[in-house]
């Protein structure tokens, strides 16, 4: 039997210590990649900072949608957005690859949401660049990185997507762990 689920939006509360939801978040990712008969939707986008239900539920609507009729009736259409495929090392920067690009990425604006860290753990903000169906990602003060997270905070405003034509216009992943 199919069994469908959002995964946590986007929240942050003032008595939160420390990163709690991006460990939840990538344990709901790993069960629908591990799971049979498990499908996810995302609501990163449609949040608010400091409540939990998100005000706007036609865009959940519009996902399980098209998440019930990709994964139970087998209808070819998008029904999620980029999710982390592998990472190449190119010197200073990280070249990352996906699946369920479709026809392609984009973004609003500059890419938002990525970190880089070195052998040192310490995680900086990143810049990220979209080349065909690729992400590259860098930042001046990684020589040697070793490792990126997109997404990874409590709120995050990760705006990496792909191109959806004639689907929901908001239809789309945000939350994978490098």
């Amino acid at each position: 039997m199919p069994f469908l689920f959002v995964q946590l939006a986007n929240y942050d509360h003032p008595k939160y210590d420390g990163l709690i939801w991006p460990e939840l978040r990538e344990a709901q990712l790993k069960t629908w990649q591990t799971v049979k008969n498990t499908a996810m939707v995302v609501t990163m986008d449609v949040r608010e900072k400091n409540d939990i239900h998100p005000i706007y539920k036609e865009p959940i609507d519009e996902r399980m949608a098209a998440c019930a009729l990709n994964t139970v009736y087998h209808f070819d259409i998008p029904y999620s957005g980029p999710i982390y495929k592998n990472a190449e090392i190119r010197g200073n920067q990280i070249e990352l690859s996906f699946d369920y690009v479709y026809s392609g990425l984009e973004n609003n604006g500059e890419l938002k949401g990525f970190t880089i860290c070195s052998a040192d753990k310490q995680f900086v903000p990143a810049q990220a660049k979209i080349e065909g169906d690729k992400v590259i990602v860098w930042s001046e003060q990684v020589k040697e990185p070793v490792a990126i997270r997109y997404g990874w905070d409590n709120w995050s405003e990760g705006n990496l997507k792909i191109k959806m034509g004639f689907l929901p216009p908001r239809l789309e992943q945000t939350t994978f762990l490098y």
